[in-house]
Formats: C-alpha cells, sequence, structure tokens
C-alpha cells in the first residue's frame, strides 16, 4: 500500500518542512506554512512514468534544428500587441496578474471577442459562471448598432478541474486558451487544495507543457499579494514565456499593461488604457491624456519627460511645500521613489540653500504613473522649488535631467526621442544638461536650454519673462 506522510509547504517561497512552524525561514513571512498530505506511490520495477513536452526526445545538432522564423498572430487590440511585442507567439504562454477588480478578466474577454473572429478561442473560468461571462461579453460588444451577434467561435466553459479542461482543449482543439484564473484550478491527484503552492506549480507546468507540444497559445490570470506581487511561488513566473501586470488605481480611470518579463520581445513596455463603460478602451496618446486637466501657470507644477519601454510620455509632475506642524517634517510621495524624494530635497537644501527642513513636502505623479528613472529628478526639483517660491514653472517648457548630490546635472539616454515628443505635444522649449560630447544635432521644433547645475536650470525654469535663443548655453 502507498505511503502517507505529511508536510507543511510556505505558500509565499514554497519552502517545505516536516514540522509546522509559525514563520519561514527562508522568506521570513508568518502564517504562511500550510499542511500537506503526500502519498508516496510504490515503484513499479521496470516502469517509470514519462513526463515532458513529447513523451520521446532525442538530441539533435542544432544545425538541424529549423531556424524559420514563426510568424506572431496579430492582436487587434494595439496597446496589447505592443506589450507583446508585435503579437502573439503560437505556443507562448502569458501570465497576467494584477490587482483584484483592475480589469483583468475585462481585458482577456475583449481579447478572446476580437480574436473569436478568426480564431477558435476558449475562455475556461473557475471564478465565474457562463451565464455572467454572456452578461459581461454583451455589456461590452453593445453599441449604438444594439447587440451584435457573439463570436461563434468563442466557446465559454466553467470548470476547475485540470484533467477535464484538457479533455476540453483535445475535443475542440482551439488556438487560443484562456483560463481564468490559475488560483482555482487544481489536479485531482493531488491532495493540496486549489491555490496552494504544489497545485499552482503543477497546473502551471502541465499548461506549459499543452502550448509547446500542441502550439496553442495560453493566457493565464494570476491574483497578486497584498505586495503586489503574483500569488504563489516565484517559479510561477519561471515558468511562463510572459508575465504581464494591469497597473492602476481602481478609483482612477487610466489603466497600464506592463510587461516584466518576454522571452519573444523587449520589456518595460507599456501600453494604457481606460476604463469606461463597455471596457478598457486604448489610450493611444497617454501622453496629451495626462496633461488634459492641467493647471497652466500654477506654482508647483513641472512636466517631465519619462521613457516606458520605448515610448516617451510627458506626464505632470506636482509638488507641494508647507510649514510642519510637529517636530519632523513628513516626506510624502505619490508615484516617485521615497528614498529618490530624500535624495533631491537634500540637494535642494544644501545647494540651493532652500529650508526644507522646516517644510513637508508632498509629491504627486498625475494620472496615477509610477516613475522610477532618474530622468524626472530635474522636474521634480522644480515642482518642490516652484511650491516653495510661489512661482510658477514655464508653462511651455518641460524639464529633463538627472541630478547629482553636487547639484550638477547629467544626461538620461534617448534624451533625442524625448524632446521630439515635446515638439509634438505644441511645448515651446526644453531645459535639459549641458551637452558635454558632440552628437546628432537638436531638434528644431524646441528651443533648447542647457544648463549645467540645478541653481541655473531652476532660474531659466522660473524666469516667465525671460527668453532664450536656441542653442545658447549657459555658462
Amino acid at each position: 500500500m502507498a505511503k502517507t506522510q505529511t508536510r507543511y509547504v510556505c505558500q509565499q517561497c514554497g519552502r517545505v518542512s516536516a514540522s509546522y512552524m509559525g514563520r519561514c525561514p527562508q522568506c521570513g513571512e508568518y502564517n504562511t506554512m500550510i499542511e500537506e498530505i503526500v502519498h508516496a506511490e510504490p515503484v513499479t520495477k521496470g516502469k517509470s512514468a514519462v513526463r515532458g513536452l513529447t513523451g520521446r526526445s532525442q538530441p539533435r545538432p542544432i544545425g538541424e534544428v529549423s531556424g524559420d522564423k514563426e510568424d506572431r498572430v496579430p492582436v487587434p487590440i494595439g496597446e496589447f500587441s505592443r506589450v507583446l511585442g508585435g503579437g502573439i507567439v503560437p505556443g507562448s504562454i502569458v501570465l497576467v496578474g494584477g490587482d483584484p477588480g483592475i480589469g483583468k478578466s475585462t481585458l482577456m474577454l475583449q481579447l478572446a471577442l476580437d480574436m473569436a473572429t478568426g480564431q477558435r478561442v476558449l475562455y475556461v473560468s473557475g471564478e465565474e459562471s457562463e451565464r455572467q461571462i454572456k452578461m459581461r461579453a454583451t455589456r461590452l460588444t453593445t453599441g449604438t448598432d444594439g447587440h451584435p451577434p457573439m463570436p461563434p467561435n468563442l466557446l465559454l466553459v466553467t470548470e476547475t478541474n485540470l484533467e477535464t479542461i484538457l479533455n476540453h482543449v483535445r475535443e475542440t482543439q482551439p488556438d487560443l486558451l484562456i483560463v481564468d484564473s490559475i488560483q482555482t484550478v487544481y489536479l485531482s491527484e493531488l491532495d493540496s487544495s486549489a491555490g496552494s503552492v504544489s497545485q499552482v506549480r503543477e497546473c502551471s507546468s502541465q499548461l506549459r507543457e499543452l502550448a509547446k507540444s500542441s502550439g496553442i497559445s495560453v493566457f493565464v490570470i494570476g491574483h497578486v499579494t497584498k505586495e503586489g506581487q503574483i500569488a504563489g511561488p516565484r517559479v510561477l513566473e519561471h515558468i511562463v514565456d510572459t508575465v504581464l501586470y494591469l497597473e492602476g488605481d481602481r478609483f482612477q480611470a487610466y489603466r497600464l499593461l506592463r510587461s516584466v518579463k518576454n522571452r519573444f520581445g523587449a520589456t518595460a513596455e507599456v501600453g494604457v488604457f481606460e476604463m469606461r463603460e463597455r471596457g478598457l478602451v486604448e489610450v493611444t496618446n497617454p501622453s496629451e491624456a495626462f496633461l488634459a486637466e492641467r493647471m497652466v501657470n500654477a506654482p508647483g507644477s513641472a512636466i517631465a519627460v519619462t521613457m516606458e519601454g520605448t515610448r516617451p510620455l510627458l506626464v505632470e509632475v506636482q509638488g507641494l511645500t508647507s510649514p510642519t506642524q510637529f517636530g519632523n517634517a513628513r516626506r510624502t510621495p505619490n508615484g516617485v521613489d521615497y528614498n529618490r524624494l530624500l535624495m533631491i530635497a537634500a540637494v535642494l537644501t544644501r545647494r540651493m540653500g532652500l529650508r526644507l527642513a522646516e517644510q513637508d513636502i508632498f509629491v504627486n505623479v498625475v494620472g496615477g504613473l509610477k516613475i522610477d528613472e532618474p530622468a524626472a529628478d530635474l522636474s521634480i526639483a522644480a515642482a518642490i522649488a516652484s511650491s516653495m517660491r510661489d512661482v510658477a514653472v514655464r508653462a511651455d517648457t518641460v524639464l529633463i535631467g538627472e541630478l547629482g548630490l553636487a547639484g550638477e546635472l547629467r544626461m538620461p539616454g534617448q534624451m533625442m526621442l524625448r524632446l521630439r515628443e515635446a515638439g509634438k505635444l505644441g511645448f515651446k522649449s526644453a531645459i535639459v544638461p549641458k551637452r558635454l560630447r558632440q552628437g546628432e544635432p537638436w531638434p528644431k521644433t524646441l528651443e533648447i536650454i542647457e544648463a549645467r547645475s540645478i541653481q541655473q536650470a531652476l532660474e531659466l525654469a522660473m524666469a516667465l519673462e525671460r527668453q532664450k535663443p536656441q542653442g545658447r548655453e549657459t555658462a
């Protein structure tokens, strides 16, 4: 008979222990050790289970392997296609994660409806009934023409047993499989509950084998933890080919689809969507959307040009200083790294003589966007100094530059792309670090003002009446 043993598995990192522990010694999380019962099957002499992508594998010289470029499947949703790298690669498995209620299921159902016009799509849900999915699909497709007919190639099924799901795949032979969500799917041969480390890891591995052996493209929706990471062990992200995160504030309309891993394209690409009554709508010009409600000539406002992958985005950075009511001044960033804000405040205090130690500082990036690159340092410093002095920054000027501890400005990467995007949106001038090496000439659509230090840059940014001829450098 098969022997039975009990073990405890951490649901955060996957560590296995023979006894229960209140705190996992590997990841340091509390109350994550869950009991699992394991049945050790007796080994049959001369027989072993075959696992793999094809069941049989044979080494071949690399020269004999076909190297033809496989065509991607086009995606009607342009922003989604950008993040994937130009379309769906046949036989790939993609993980889509995000906070609850952010719009993951809505986005994937929109993808299924659009792809079903030319391909066979199987949508598997373990969280909603078929009637509920149909109600949401009707809401997404309802327009001025009433209720258009649903695509016949879109098949719905409510199932959580992976063996049954694989049987449905063999019967229907879809080109695209969507599983919502991986935490609800389970294998009956495992005794642990759905969503546990063992179930998530094994179900993802079998879905990967299905994609690689059959050529079916698989999309898997995953929940995230309170820290914003995909629930389950990190091995889940290693199994899949592409990891996408749908980010944004549930109380704001904009959603960002971000790629953090992509074996078939560039990472750090971002697609911008707006949540409306009929689902997620593409935002083809996100810079214009982020600046639509900007108040011109208001103190504490500056325009930054940040790069999201290969796309330059213009965003408004707001700063506010207020006399502190307590002993220690507060530093409250929203969309900006906290340590970066501390460094910029220290440079402004030491190099500019601003008495920020007695001021509470609040920094906000409009639109819910998060800026991680140092190219926005100059605009953040300008917003803080503008609020402190109660003098507005020039409304038609963008500020681009990395700030050093000595108060110097350094040149960020991809400067020409940033400047061309600012010129397209109607900005007249740009304050940038002084270029020490000759390169591509500055764009003719902008007045380029070069500054060597933060003090020179802020004086130029707040001089409303001062005009500089193009290409002039400050000493």
